[in-house]
């Protein structure tokens, strides 16, 4: 009898020992499942290696002071804003990667970043597969619309046709367009083509250089045989330092022949010899040297925390103000959930450095300024004309129907290899 009383006892011991351990791990187990998130990551996916890592590395930098200024006033939802950032290498491939192990991963609740159009298009699918937003920053050739992107940067009738239109009043009708070989320029010179056909202006010459390259002799050679009144460049990154010294080495200057461009802004210039580039344009929402105090008090923050001789452009003002207005829209909504997210950007408008700005609800795309900016020997830009008010995204330019658009662009995936830009 004693026996089992002992044995009994032991049990019930054992058995109240096993509630206590098996409650504590429960415990532990509800704590990390339930316990508020401490942070709210968010990535950022640019390019910090390679030959758009001229552009892109600034971009970051505006990304990052936007994003210190919401930890400041308190974060998103009472927590602070971590940012995740990665490298997309100026590689399309990497960017996919890169954006699915941002969400899939480390878990990020949205994404700031891309700014090649070969980029964005590798990683749409992968953000609408995992349902998940991107904040696109750069003016871009437009033909295209996804609930899982907002875009910050101009559409083509907020640069592109102004900039022609423009071009073609002021400065000649007579063009040669130039761009770097993948899918933003070929794109972009096509809506650019039938304008000009539009208006009554003749395209003498077209050339496309590989993305990266130095290589522009052959387009130097075409541009003074050709003896176009205007060039319009839509070459990206550092190939623009080959071309323009060797276009001032052909004694192509602005007062011979003026060149439009739709990729170089102050970042650029910085990056450039920007003596090569003095009376030439470019065409943009924003420049540095428009006036206002928000404007001025967001160059005041940036070189505060960069460096005084450092320059803030398009891009990156299109990126600091995509921020906010994403953390806006996330209190707003008191959710981070994408559907929450997107629904509440729809009545999101901001104070940006550009002037004021709000998201198309239809398209997701920013109504925007327009402005085109003459280069001075300060490495700025002068303002010489301004639409004065916020205008209008039209993604698609009404020269032809959305499925004429869809199947040119379908036509150089397949052309190109199902690669969004020239190997």
């Amino acid at each position: 009898m004693k026996k089992n009383f002992f044995v009994r006892k032991i049990l019930i011991w054992l058995s109240i020992l096993f509630v206590i351990a098996a409650g504590i791990f429960l415990g532990r187990f509800l704590i990390k499942k339930y316990r508020p998130q401490e942070s709210i990551k968010v990535g950022i996916l640019h390019s910090l290696t390679g030959t758009m890592a001229f552009s892109e590395r600034s971009v970051v930098d505006a990304t990052m002071l936007a994003i210190e200024e919401i930890n400041q006033k308190g974060g998103v939802l009472g927590k602070k804003i971590q940012p995740i950032i990665v490298d997309g290498k100026s590689d399309w491939p990497t960017f996919a990667e890169q954006a699915e192990k941002l969400i899939t991963q480390e878990k990020v609740n949205v994404v700031f970043g891309c700014w090649t159009s070969a980029s964005r298009k590798i990683v749409k699918p992968v953000f609408e597969k995992y349902r998940s937003l991107l904040f696109y920053p750069v003016q871009y050739e437009g033909l295209e619309e996804s609930q899982n992107i907002v875009y910050t940067g101009a559409a083509p009738n907020q640069q592109i046709l102004p900039a022609v239109t423009w071009c073609f009043n002021n400065l000649g009708k007579k063009f040669f367009i130039v761009g770097s070989d993948y899918v933003f320029p070929r794109a972009a010179n096509e809506i650019i083509k039938d304008q000009l056909q539009a208006l009554g202006g003749k395209v003498v010459g077209e050339h496309y250089i590989p993305l990266g390259s130095n290589e522009v002799a052959a387009v130097i050679k075409e541009i003074m045989q050709k003896k176009p009144d205007v060039i319009l460049n839509s070459i990206n990154g550092d190939s623009n330092r080959a071309f323009f010294q060797e276009l001032r080495k052909a004694g192509v200057t602005p007062e011979k022949i003026p060149v439009m461009s739709f990729s170089i802004a102050e970042q650029e210039l910085f990056n450039l010899k920007a003596e090569s580039m003095i009376g030439d344009y470019a065409v943009w929402s924003y420049f540095q040297s428009i006036r206002g105090k928000t404007n001025d008090d967001f160059v005041q923050a940036f070189k505060k925390k960069y460096g005084q001789d450092r320059v803030v452009s398009d891009p990156m003002e299109a990126a600091y103000f995509g921020v906010h207005i994403w953390a806006d829209a996330v209190n707003e909504a008191q959710s981070l959930t994408t559907d929450d997210v997107r629904t509440a950007l729809k009545n999101q408008s901001y104070n940006a450095p550009e002037g004021i700005v709000s998201i198309e609800p239809l398209t997701q795309h920013t109504w925007k300024f327009i402005r085109i900016g003459k280069i001075t020997s300060n490495n700025q830009f002068s303002v010489i004309w301004d639409s004065e008010r916020a205008v209008k995204p039209v993604p698609y330019p009404p020269y032809r129907d959305k499925n004429t658009w869809d199947a040119f662009l379908n036509g150089l995936y397949e052309q190109w290899g199902k690669q969004w830009a020239k190997s």
